[in-house]
């Protein structure tokens, strides 16, 4: 989405995982803050609000936000503009803001764990993306984008395709990725075949769908 905003033009891009900052950091990692603001904030420091200037910026996890921030988060892009932590000056908000979440946050709306006046501020355009299990068309799409972001020298053999296209993908897009980093290191050069897969879903993967299982699974289906 950001790329396609900013194809002619180059803006920054700035992310932040909403997980991974403890809750009492997360206010200063997004508005900043000034020197004295706090134990340890022996300088000022932009956010990554300020960062991101007239791009973007991706809070990812934000299903995960507490609800204390949401509040002033939520005060932010009502009046587009915010403060660093122990300031005063006013600096105003011209970034895009993407949220992404593996939540579901009307059903936390319901739960009174996540702001419904938040959700449907953010949710001016929602996008919603199925599990790759229920999406197998795109899995040679994706295997050959991360083939090339590698570049790998490895080969997949037809039926190895075929394995691909068939598992549940559990750990989803993230999980396929990881496979390919794997192959390329323990068989570069080679073809790579289901009995290389089945070795890895054995190891890795407590719902492991062997090859015997999808072959019995493809004679099953041309019986029917």
């Amino acid at each position: 989405i950001h790329a396609e905003r900013t194809r002619f033009y180059s803006k920054p891009f700035v992310k932040i995982n909403c997980t991974a900052i403890p809750d009492n950091l997360i206010e200063a990692e997004l508005f900043g803050y000034e020197r004295g603001a706090f134990t340890g904030a022996t300088s000022a420091r932009a956010g990554k609000f300020e960062q991101a200037g007239d791009g973007t910026i991706l809070l990812d996890e934000i299903g995960d936000m507490n609800l204390t921030l949401q509040s002033k988060l939520l005060r932010v892009l009502e009046e587009r503009e915010f403060e660093r932590v122990g300031g005063d000056r006013i600096y105003p908000l011209q970034a895009d803001i993407i949220a992404t979440t593996n939540k579901n946050l009307a059903v936390m709306c319901e739960e009174k764990t996540f702001r419904s006046d938040l959700y449907y501020r953010l949710a001016m355009l929602e996008i919603h993306i199925p599990p790759l299990r229920e999406r197998p068309g795109d899995i040679p799409l994706l295997l050959r984008h991360f083939m090339e972001s590698y570049a790998v020298n490895f080969r997949l053999s037809e039926d190895a395709l075929d394995y691909l296209c068939r598992y549940p993908w559990p750990g989803n897009v993230r999980q396929l990725k990881h496979l390919i980093v794997r192959l390329s290191i323990l068989y570069p050069e080679e073809t790579v075949t289901p009995k290389h897969l089945d070795e890895y879903f054995q190891i890795n993967d407590e719902k492991k769908m062997s090859i015997d299982h999808i072959i019995k699974g493809n004679s099953q289906a041309a019986r029917g």
